[in-house]
């Protein structure tokens, strides 16, 4: 007998949706199957058997994040298939700022009501990210919730695993004094401070559909934009030079995020005009009156990853970014301090 609740459907659940859900996301789900996937959907857990080959201490390092308030964005936009990409951004680049390689990804979404269409259409967008960062999407849930959420909206976040060996692992202790910093592009606001970004530029409707000349696309458009996934770019440049630490710029930007790699008795000098601070940036700042402090504590400012490698090597390991698609640059360096950022 199909299962299905009649009383349950009347509270406001249609467990036929989510059924109808699971089978439009299977083709996206497919294209991230990589070695290692085991099984398929359905099962009570993703199945994966990592290769362990050449690995002498393996490491399990995870990460988990959410999408935050941009999702607002995407409800007034109608655009629900990029969003996913920003969900693997936010957990495996922090996976892969410890070394480690992505293996897995798990999603969650939870919704007032469940559109089988729109659910896929945000299954597409993760599917795409997991291709972008090398990894498998091996399983997820689809939480109907009336009541909680509106019918109209739904949260989605993400948990990824990845595994280095143990000494290759990155992380306090391995950045040392004169290092170079590298900053790697970001593609725009990525997925962070949109609080404060709603506030200021008051996104209702009719001003996320309005074309912004500075920015050549509408503002919902430049604000969907997703988080660029680093994963490739980075594993490629430990290959070939030995990274010392990497930092993942997203809440909290520059002054959280750069120290992260540090230890106490070190400081990341960042040279401002080094840096190419994306037109959004500039529109959110000169719009909301905001210091330049608030706004190297909140966003990205146009740099998505800062990476601290020996200054001799510097040269080639913006080479190495630069053949993988990156722009990438030298910013500042590591001098003697106390475990904070400068910007001169």
């Amino acid at each position: 007998m199909k299962s299905f609740s009649e009383s349950y459907k009347e509270a406001g659940v249609d467990v036929t949706a989510g059924y109808k859900a699971v089978e439009l996301m299977k083709e996206h789900v497919q294209r991230t199957r990589i070695p290692g996937v085991t099984g398929g959907l359905g099962g009570f857990g993703g199945l994966f058997e990592p290769e362990l080959r050449g690995i002498k201490r393996p490491v399990l390092v995870s990460g988990t994040d959410g999408v935050g308030t941009k999702l607002k964005i995407a409800f007034l936009m109608g655009k629900h298939n990029t969003v996913g990409i920003d969900c693997v951004a936010m957990c495996a680049n922090d996976v892969a700022c410890a070394g480690a390689k992505p293996l897995f990804f798990l999603d969650y979404i939870a919704l007032g009501k469940t559109d089988p269409v729109q659910v896929a259409s945000i299954v597409e967008g993760v599917a795409e990210g997991c291709v972008q960062a090398g990894c498998a999407l091996i399983g997820g849930e689809t939480a109907e919730m009336p009541g909680f959420y509106p019918a109209d909206e739904y949260d989605l976040v993400g948990f990824c695993v990845g595994m280095a060996d143990h000494d290759k692992l990155l992380g306090v202790g391995k950045v040392r004094y004169g290092d170079a910093l590298i900053g790697v592009a970001s593609s725009g606001v990525h997925s962070n401070g949109f609080s404060l970004v709603r506030k200021v530029l008051q996104t209702k409707k009719e001003n996320v559909l309005m074309h912004i000349a500075d920015l050549g696309k509408t503002l919902g458009e430049e604000l969907l934009t997703p988080t660029k996934i680093y994963v490739k770019a980075l594993s490629a440049l430990m290959d070939a030079v030995e990274v010392h630490g990497v930092a993942h710029i997203t809440g909290g930007g520059f002054y959280e995020n750069i120290p992260r790699m540090l230890s106490k008795k070190q400081k990341a000098v960042i040279r401002k005009n080094s840096l190419e601070i994306l037109p959004i940036f500039q529109m959110i700042q000169s719009t909301g009156n905001i210091s330049e402090h608030d706004m190297f504590n909140t966003f990205n400012m146009g740099t998505g990853m800062v990476i601290a490698v020996d200054p001799r090597k510097a040269d080639a390991a913006v080479a190495l970014l630069r053949e993988s698609g990156e722009d990438a640059r030298i910013i500042g360096e590591v001098k003697i301090g106390s475990g904070e950022v400068e910007l001169c």
